[in-house]
């Protein structure tokens, strides 16, 4: 099972994102990066080939969430960005996921690795019972919806790490575990809610972190991804 810190790239323009990207031009580990809805919608498919282009893998971040036809024709255009990973909404039902792997699956059967969105991290058990009108416990529904993506093909979810490790039973070692909500344990939570460290996030169950601010917003970001990458992967 592969590992790695994924820097979350939410940046409102392809000039602020260069800017950031020319920081770590003299790194040998070239950063794995999420493009989310933001940045895509703001500079389109070119962003993402650009950022191919300078050597980065890509988690391209759109959590899809429509009928089943319409995200498979969807996925069916992302395919060709040659990104390495991408998403739906777990909530989309198994059809719907089925659907987008159909999609994002190649003539030749290559295809990036998809993932489905369990809950957000800034989603408390207390909002998703009041607002979303789900009885069940927030850990009860993130479970059922990774077994839902499982059944549906997909190769894992994006959940708080604070829920890595119970998926991964539920789900087999295997099933990997994306985890944004991951904090310095000297800085700032921000709008998140389920938040934990990049050390015990791995100690949990963690394959890959998502970690924005922490870094982007750092004095120093090379610094930061240093840390990152050290506390995570024990580098």
């Amino acid at each position: 099972m592969q590992h790695d810190v994924i820097i979350a790239c939410d940046f409102k323009s392809a000039e602020d994102t260069f800017r950031f990207l020319d920081l770590f031009k003299d790194e040998p580990r070239k950063p794995f990066l999420k493009i989310g809805m933001e940045l895509y919608y703001a500079e389109g498919p070119s962003i993402v080939k650009e950022i191919k282009r300078r050597g980065h893998k890509i988690f391209l971040d759109l959590k899809l969430h429509d009928i089943p036809n319409t995200v498979k024709k969807a996925m069916s255009v992302l395919r060709n960005l040659d990104v390495d990973m991408t998403n739906v909404h777990a909530a989309g039902t198994i059809d719907m996921m089925k659907a987008a792997l159909e999609g994002l699956t190649r003539e030749d059967g290559t295809r990036p690795l998809l993932i489905a969105v369990t809950q957000l991290t800034s989603t408390s058990e207390e909002r998703m019972q009041q607002e979303l009108l789900i009885g069940a416990s927030i850990n009860d529904t993130i479970v059922k919806y990774a077994q839902n993506t499982k059944a549906a093909g997909l190769d894992g979810v994006v959940c708080s790490p604070l829920e890595a490790g119970m998926v991964k039973e539920a789900c087999g070692s295997g099933f990997m575990t994306i985890t944004p909500g991951v904090r310095f344990a000297d800085g700032d939570v921000g709008d998140q809610v389920r938040v934990t460290t990049p050390a015990r996030a791995r100690e949990i169950g963690s394959d890959f972190i998502v970690v924005g601010r922490p870094i982007t917003a750092a004095d120093d970001p090379v610094a930061a991804y240093r840390r990152c990458v050290k506390e995570f992967l024990n580098e």
